[in-house]
């Protein structure tokens, strides 16, 4: 098998229960036009600082191109740990790795347009890096890092130039209030 070819799996998600009970999979966007509940991560990268590493969906997704959303996201493969399913997507997105640590996590359900329709149980982890991303031009069109502070007013402002889980999965990431948060942002209420 060639080392850079998807695994059989890759395009299967993991269907779950509301308790996170396995029931089988399904392929990934079968799952989303059906809108049946599946096991999914979001990744929240800080600085030292305390501002989040953003990215820009790239257009040439099938759904929610264009948003800003968290440093990361994506689906554990069948059989895959959550938590290193988390790590290889950072990886494969942004070019780079970092310790990441689950905070918490929260299920959600959205018309995410095209047909499609989010309905996962999200996993939150939360990490720490100061250097600079290399993110794939195949899921991310840009990047920045922001203030939590300002981003907060962003999405009060402008919500639809965000993903639909974004807002829900930062509150579960902030709620960490402790490492792996940066120190910076522990305390804080925003």
């Amino acid at each position: 098998m060639d080392a850079d070819a998807p695994a059989p799996d890759a395009d299967l998600v993991v269907l779950v229960d509301p308790g996170d009970r396995v029931r089988g999979t399904l392929p990934k966007l079968e799952a989303h036009r059906a809108g049946a509940l599946h096991r999914a991560f979001s990744v929240f990268v800080f600085d030292s600082q305390g501002d989040l590493l953003l990215q820009r969906r790239a257009r040439i997704k099938y759904h929610s191109g264009g948003r800003w959303t968290n440093t990361c996201c994506g689906h554990p493969r069948p059989d895959e740990d959550t938590g290193l399913a988390a790590r290889r997507r950072l990886r494969e997105e942004m070019g780079f790795t970092c310790p990441l640590t689950p905070v918490g996590s929260f299920t959600y359900r959205a018309d995410v347009g095209g047909g499609f329709e989010e309905h996962e149980l999200d996993h939150v982890y939360v990490g720490v890096y100061d250097g600079v991303p290399l993110p794939s031009p195949a899921e991310v069109d840009a990047w920045q890092r922001c203030a939590v502070g300002v981003l907060r007013e962003e999405l009060r402002r402008a919500p639809g130039s965000f993903t639909a889980w974004f807002d829900e999965a930062l509150a579960v990431a902030l709620r960490a209030d402790a490492p792996p948060l940066p120190a910076a942002l522990r305390g804080k209420r925003f």
